[in-house]
């Protein structure tokens, strides 16, 4: 591993983790990870080139936090389980999804994710490409719902505004099934995971 002045980009993208935690998506930057390690910006960016390099070395760190540890043997539950994992491991940093949402990191840690999914697909049935799409698919819903899931623990009244703008009649047939658009997370999810896997 290249040390700069004694820093390592795990160092970097430790660091640039930490202040996501601490103050969000949008106040992480080259500059404020130089300041939190206390080294100069050029340190910095000889491991993280540009502020998408960061949120792609972020990304790929917070995707390598999947467990893949007593995976089920079946190919469609170990599947459902990888994409189960990916959403814990989203939702175990501020604004995770958020980060991960905007990069396409071709890295070590989203490639053993991605190879772990696909591997399970195709395995559970489904041709290269359905696999491949399935993948998309999974990901894409994913990062959908759990952002949405951030954002509400982060606004605090989501449903209620739903509610507020739902109570006029308008909108008869939504305002009947309200209490499904705002329910549990977890049951959502479940859900809509086991609408993309073979049955």
């Amino acid at each position: 591993m290249t040390k700069i002045q004694g820093l390592s980009v795990d160092d970097v993208v430790t660091a640039a983790l930490d202040l996501l935690d601490e103050v969000g998506a949008d106040a992480v930057s080259l500059r404020a990870v130089a300041n939190r390690l206390g080294v100069r910006m050029n340190t910095v960016l000889w491991h993280a080139k540009s502020r998408a390099d960061l949120q792609e070395l972020m990304a790929d760190a917070i995707v390598a936090g999947i467990g893949t540890q007593a995976l089920p043997a079946d190919p469609p539950r170990r599947a459902e389980e990888i994409v189960a994992r990916f959403r814990v491991a989203l939702l175990a940093r501020r604004d995770g999804a958020r980060v991960v949402t905007g990069t396409f990191a071709a890295r070590p840690g989203t490639l053993r994710f991605a190879e772990l999914l696909v591997a399970s697909l195709v395995e559970g049935g489904l041709d290269e490409r359905e696999a491949a799409w399935t993948l998309w698919s999974l990901v894409y819903f994913t990062l959908g719902l759990v952002a949405e899931e951030q954002a509400a623990a982060e606004q605090g009244r989501v449903g209620e505004q739903l509610a507020e703008e739902l109570a006029g009649g308008a909108y008869p047939t939504l305002s009947a099934v309200s209490h499904y658009l705002t329910g549990d997370f977890e049951e959502r999810f479940r859900y809509g995971v086991r609408q993309f896997l073979p049955r």
